[in-house]
């Protein structure tokens, strides 16, 4: 049983999470760099006579690097960090809209807002006939809200203002933020790990086809170490993952309901979405970021979002 959590208290351990996200990050960039030099020297490039001197070398190489290494990954970062919005947009396809263009949207985004009493967000439509939707953005000044053609198309207004008012609550929770966060970094770890294991095979097979005889005879000794560091990384980004918890769709849930007084509206808008919230998204990591998403992994393991069935379970004995 999920414990019961405040929203202060939700708010303030997104912002732990933020913040260990950000000082976490350099040390797995130097273990994933310290992986990639073992492979360098277990491929036949480098190595001593044994392994403990190999592997002080490695991580002398490894401490050289570091510097240009953090440098690259700051740079990538920042890239992510200034145009998010844009990347994110060109992943789903989304494009903004305006109040001409979708007036019945966008009077019900500006009315909840007013109620709220925060700026409006953004406005985005994917021209998909899947219904989700989903909140963007690292502060309120610059959230987006997004759904798709068929969210809007499959919604009366009283289940379409409930969604809207569940993204506002995650835009207000800090979810949204701490989510873009947590995409930025397992998409560079996870582009990092599938490079340096495509490269790790390929070596491996032209070792195997004998163009490298003159290596070190520790090279599968580093070369295992190498590969349960790598592995080790790709865990780790996992666990960033899935520890954004699911709890905030239940906190977001609540949250349209307090603030549009309507738990019926947001009971139906999710039954209409179940099974049918299926989004093109790459990376897969944006997944996270959606209303909903029915991909869910083997036996729930891996799911993002906890089943509709949870949720609407959840507002039936808690909203009435």
């Amino acid at each position: 049983m999920t414990p019961a959590v405040g929203l202060r208290t939700h708010i303030w351990n997104n912002n732990l999470k933020s913040l260990l996200l950000l000082a976490g990050f350099p040390v797995l960039l130097l273990l994933l760099l310290f992986a990639g030099v073992l492979v360098y020297m277990g491929l036949g490039t480098g190595g001593g006579g044994d392994v403990a001197l190999d592997l002080r070398l490695a991580a002398d190489r490894t401490l050289e690097l570091a510097p240009a290494a953090l440098l690259a990954a700051l740079i990538w970062f920042a890239i992510a960090w200034v145009f998010h919005q844009n990347i994110i947009d060109a992943s789903v396809g989304a494009r903004p809209v305006t109040r001409s263009e979708e007036p019945r949207l966008w009077n019900l985004l500006e009315n909840l807002s007013i109620s709220r009493g925060r700026p409006m967000p953004g406005l985005r439509i994917i021209e998909s006939p899947a219904l989700n939707a989903y909140a963007s953005g690292l502060s309120e000044a610059k959230a987006a809200v997004t759904v798709t053609r068929g969210l809007l198309q499959a919604l009366n207004d009283e289940e379409l203002e409930a969604v809207l008012a569940h993204e506002l609550t995650h835009i207000e929770n800090r979810d949204v933020r701490l989510l873009v966060i947590a995409v930025i970094f397992v998409g560079i770890i996870s582009f990092t790990v599938e490079l340096m294991a495509r490269g790790l095979f390929r070596g491996s097979l032209v070792r195997a086809g004998g163009a490298r005889r003159g290596s070190s005879g520790n090279a599968g000794v580093l070369l295992l170490v190498a590969i349960a560091a790598i592995a080790v990384a790709w865990v780790l980004a996992m666990v960033i993952r899935f520890s954004m918890s699911r709890a905030r769709e239940y906190m977001a849930d609540a949250g349209a309901v307090a603030l549009t007084k309507n738990p019926d509206a947001m009971i139906s808008a999710l039954e209409r979405i179940s099974g049918r919230s299926d989004v093109e998204a790459a990376p897969r990591e944006l997944r996270q970021m959606f209303l909903h998403d029915d991909k869910a992994g083997f036996a729930g393991l891996f799911a993002t979002h906890p089943p509709i069935s949870k949720r609407i379970e959840a507002l039936r004995r808690y909203a009435g």
